[in-house]
């Protein structure tokens, strides 16, 4: 696998006043399509802290809107990691409408300790099962 994809509707709690997705529920999106991403590899992000004792947080995230999404529209969030490093990784989710390029999220997520927020490595299985994400040319 090298890019996941969802799909998400946008409903009313996700637009402002004039019907148009509020900027922040972008990121919500991108948050709920990166976790979707790494439970579709076969684990889900609560056996990282269960197990090991560690997080991912967001260190980075850069944000560009193409187009606007409305209420009722269903957008698919596709996700592959550019990066990976010992102890972070950096991700592009690329959100779409049909054909349409609707906006881009570059985020760089960072591994830390939940006992002391200190930086940690990605255990060996979690670096293999991120690299799953890898972006193929």
């Amino acid at each position: 696998m090298s890019t996941h994809s969802i799909d998400f509707r946008v409903y009313y709690e996700d637009t402002d006043a004039g019907g148009i997705v509020y900027h922040a529920r972008y990121l919500a999106f991108a948050e709920r399509a990166r976790t979707e991403a790494i439970r579709s590899l076969g684990h889900p992000v609560s056996e990282l802290e269960r197990d090991h004792g560690l997080v991912f947080v967001v260190r980075d995230v850069h944000l560009s809107y193409k187009a606007p999404l409305r209420l009722d529209d269903v957008l698919s969030i596709h996700t592959r990691l550019t990066e990976l490093g010992a102890a972070s990784c950096r991700l592009e989710q690329i959100v779409t409408k049909g054909d349409q390029h609707c906006a881009l999220v570059d985020v760089k997520l960072a591994c830390i300790r939940t006992d002391n927020g200190r930086p940690a490595r990605f255990p060996p299985s979690w670096h293999a099962l991120l690299r799953q994400l890898t972006a193929r040319d």
